[in-house]
């Protein structure tokens, strides 16, 4: 029996879920906007508002969806996914009092604690701003701020990295966040692991470096993700096999205490000279690591859902032992002042053997047309970062005027500095 999926998003991330099931079953989509690559491969595409959960469960009961997959963020925090699970169609994807591990990131600090889940930082949450700030004035060392809520990956600020402490007061100061957290600052190399979680079962994928930050080199503002790469195991080059099952552990510990929690759990962390720390928890996939991880994953991803609603083991993954380099086109400006409304184009056939993922990006009667975020993204595949790397490269043609691309993502001299980092903390 062939089955009936929704998937929820218009994004990358979704993209590149609707690519790994749509041979798989009948696919349906919903997104406020259209992505062309995601309808493409979908037999409906709704135009719905991604945060409407009684309209996404009223679309996934009229066309007989026997399991839905929620993309962003955005839509667990309006509880999609209870709405769904209630309709009688399951949704992988944490219902919204699990899904607060990223959307409240003060609840998410709280329950590590309480938890005993390894890997938590110093913490302090304030709802009063000039309590924050005499906390920054006293706290001996640098500190993290970040919003409790969701920002998009665009919110947090780092005092001695991205501002001063004097900036860091300012910027809360004007800000009208209702509650901030105040964590120490953790010194190493970023890195993702994303989990398949259901019936208290963890499988993990590949790790994924992100670079979050707009221009070569790591300068300028934070965005949501300009690119990122793994490597052909499950580890990065500036990581041990040892530093990989700690994060995982603490993946696990997770799940041990919110054994109800089901779809994606992301963990970003911190590579330490003390090992892995969480910087962040996310419920559900990154974008761009689904980008990373979902083009190798030879597990068919139809069987780790069916499996998850069934109540069953989840399959057991495998891998094609392929790295991979993601980069991406972005409006100009992003993400400060991107130029949204603009109208791109996007010439298919020139990515090669890369893979092309649409982001955001509207697709209209006239044309296709740029958001306020990442517009599209190629992928390259290889027997290792600098192949992959070459093969994204090549297919970059494909981006059109008005887009900017970082182009150190994945380079040589970009993962060997980060291998020097961590050699240094060690020592």
């Amino acid at each position: 029996m062939t089955e009936t999926v929704l998937l929820v998003g218009g994004g990358g991330r979704e993209h590149a879920i609707a690519r790994a099931v749509a041979d798989d079953c009948a696919l349906y989509a919903c997104a406020s906007n259209r992505n062309p690559g995601i309808r493409r491969l979908a037999d409906g595409f709704e135009t719905i508002d991604e945060t409407d959960a009684a309209a996404v469960a009223d679309y996934a009961t009229d066309v007989g969806a026997d399991l839905a997959v929620i993309g962003p963020e955005s839509a667990l925090a309006a509880g999609v996914a209870d709405a769904l699970d209630d309709a009688g169609v399951y949704a992988f994807g944490p219902r919204a009092e699990e899904a607060r591990l990223e959307t409240d990131k003060a609840y998410q600090r709280e329950f590590m604690e309480e938890a005993d889940v390894p890997g938590c930082p110093d913490y302090a949450v304030f709802d009063d701003i000039e309590a924050a700030c005499d906390y920054i004035d006293a706290y001996d060392g640098d500190l993290a701020v970040k919003p409790a809520g969701l920002t998009g990956g665009k919110g947090v600020k780092v005092i001695g990295d991205q501002v001063t402490a004097e900036e860091a007061k300012a910027y809360l100061r004007d800000s009208d966040y209702d509650r901030v957290v105040l964590e120490e600052r953790l010194v190493g190399e970023e890195f993702t692991i994303q989990a398949f979680v259901a019936n208290t079962d963890v499988r993990t994928t590949p790790a994924v470096q992100d670079h979050k930050r707009a221009y070569e080199g790591d300068e300028g503002p934070n965005t949501g993700g300009m690119g990122s790469y793994s490597d052909t195991g499950l580890s990065l080059p500036f990581m041990t096999d040892g530093d990989y099952e700690a994060a995982v552990d603490v993946l696990e510990a997770v799940v041990e205490a919110l054994p109800d929690y089901k779809g994606v759990l992301y963990g970003q962390f911190m590579l330490t000279d003390e090992g892995p720390k969480v910087v962040e928890f996310n419920a559900r996939f990154g974008d761009p690591e689904a980008m990373n991880t979902l083009p190798v994953l030879d597990t068919p991803f139809i069987d780790v859902l069916t499996a998850a609603r069934d109540g069953e083991a989840l399959p057991e993954l495998s891998f094609a032992g392929e790295a991979t380099v993601c980069k991406y086109a972005v409006p100009d400006g992003y993400p400060v002042d991107p130029d949204a409304g603009a109208e791109i184009a996007v010439d298919e056939e020139s990515v090669g053997d890369a893979l092309l993922y649409y982001a955001s990006v509207d697709e209209r009667d006239d044309g296709l047309y740029t958001t306020t975020s990442r517009s599209f993204a190629v992928v390259g595949r290889g027997d290792s970062i600098a192949a992959a790397e070459r093969q994204a490269e090549a297919g970059l043609s494909a981006a059109g005027d008005g887009l900017r691309i970082r182009h150190d993502v994945g380079k040589a001299d970009l993962v060997e500095r980060r291998i020097e980092h961590m050699n240094e903390l060690r020592e």
